[in-house]
């Protein structure tokens, strides 16, 4: 049996390795029911399937930069890849992700993001889409569309290629702030243009800030001062796999990620989740996860707060408002979910937190329909390009994100 990412999911599906957009067409059109998988870098079984799964990595590899200085890049190609290549043509990304090995087309479908006050989820670049529906057709999606299809977790088909925009190359520092308060820390955020905050719920939070070059960086954010170092680590438990630090310059693609591309990313047998509260919410909601801090350390690797700029995407977690982003590597026990999920998931639905839809979390329609503003209209919209329900599954039904049949 194959399983996800970290091993928190198995697939109960046959799995379809397409090695061309037309066996992908067929693959589609014979099977009663499909979902895609990419990297695989879900908690949750969002990509499983009643029916059959369908590889996109099998797919050959496609970076093409465009005289408009977009770049069309097919959806299985990992985001490392696709830097890589772009910064040897002279153009970069506005953003990326922690984890450079995640693939295009999966993170665009589940909203992932990046860091940055000004810097939207990695779905705000796209400016067009082509996907395989479910009568096995290729279709472009453009304009207006964009925005409410992007964003869709698979349920409008099968995406092949995504057209996003870029920008020229640039370089980037990272450096380190050691012990920063935690309880200060929603006003570390615009120390750079890309900001976490690194802590285990102990009252200190160490700071990584990313800054574009050409820019002075100050010696002390919160008082914490920077760490000369390079130390290649985040914990005790995530060790020689991040991107260099200590101020050195280095290229986009080798700074903005946490984790090289060349490296097993992050603890590996861990269990992922994510909450994103109103960027205005981001003190009340530290202190809030602060006061269970006991309660959830023993299961917790470590957690980061980022900040999202808002868009409009339509199931984007940062949707109508600029975001903070409350994210936990968690232990791989029956505790985590059983116990510390839910605990955190209480204490932060005050804030109408809402879940990243590719990690743990224990929200099902009712709750979601009353956080996430557009879910009800995306719904609706999903059933009629899908009427069968090709490319629905049990748990979109449970979302809330598809109906049942």
């Amino acid at each position: 049996m194959e399983q996800d990412w970290a091993g928190t999911h198995t697939y109960t599906a046959r799995v379809l390795r397409p090695r061309s957009t037309e066996e992908l067409q067929e693959a589609v059109r014979d099977a009663p029911a499909v979902r895609a998988l990419g990297t695989r870098h879900t908690f949750n079984g969002l990509a499983d399937s009643p029916g059959v799964l369908v590889d996109l990595t099998a797919l050959p590899d496609r970076v093409q930069v465009r005289d408009d200085g977009t770049v069309a890049v097919t959806a299985g190609t990992t985001f490392g890849a696709l830097a890589r290549e772009l910064h040897r043509q002279g153009r970069a990304l506005h953003n990326l992700g922690s984890l450079p090995h995640i693939s295009v087309g999966g993170a665009v479908a589940t909203g992932t993001h990046g860091s940055g006050d000004r810097a939207g989820a990695l779905a705000t670049a796209v400016r067009s889409f082509t996907r395989v529906g479910p009568d096995g057709e290729l279709t472009e999606v453009t304009g207006d569309d964009v925005a409410a299809q992007a964003v869709a977790l698979g349920s409008t088909g099968v995406v092949t290629e995504l057209v996003l925009a870029t920008e020229p190359t640039y370089e980037v520092r990272q450096d380190v702030y050691r012990g920063a308060p935690l309880a200060d820390v929603a006003g570390a955020f615009a120390a750079g243009d890309s900001v976490s905050a690194f802590t285990r719920w102990d009252g200190a939070a160490d700071l990584w800030v990313k800054t574009r070059l050409p820019a002075d960086v100050p010696d002390t954010v919160l008082g914490a001062p920077r760490d000369p170092q390079s130390r290649d680590r985040i914990t005790d438990e995530i060790v020689g796999n991040v991107t260099p630090q200590g101020g050195v310059p280095g290229p986009w693609h080798e700074r903005l990620p946490h984790f090289r591309h060349d490296a097993t990313p992050s603890n590996g047998d861990e269990v992922q989740s994510e909450f994103f509260v109103d960027r205005a919410d981001a003190a009340d909601a530290v202190a809030a996860v602060a006061s269970v801090g006991d309660r959830i350390r023993e299961h917790l690797v470590v957690s980061e707060l980022r900040t999202v700029a808002a868009d409009d995407l339509w199931l984007s977690m940062a949707h109508g408002r600029d975001s903070l982003a409350v994210h936990f590597t968690w232990r791989r026990t029956p505790a985590t979910l059983a116990e510390a999920v839910p605990l955190v998931n209480g204490v932060l639905a005050p804030f109408g937190a809402r879940p990243h839809w590719g990690k743990a979390h224990p929200l099902r329609a009712a709750g979601l329909v009353r956080v996430v503003p557009q879910l009800a209209r995306a719904r609706a919209l999903f059933d009629r390009l899908d009427p069968d329900g090709v490319f629905a599954s049990p748990l979109l039904v449970a979302l809330g994100v598809r109906s049942g049949r």
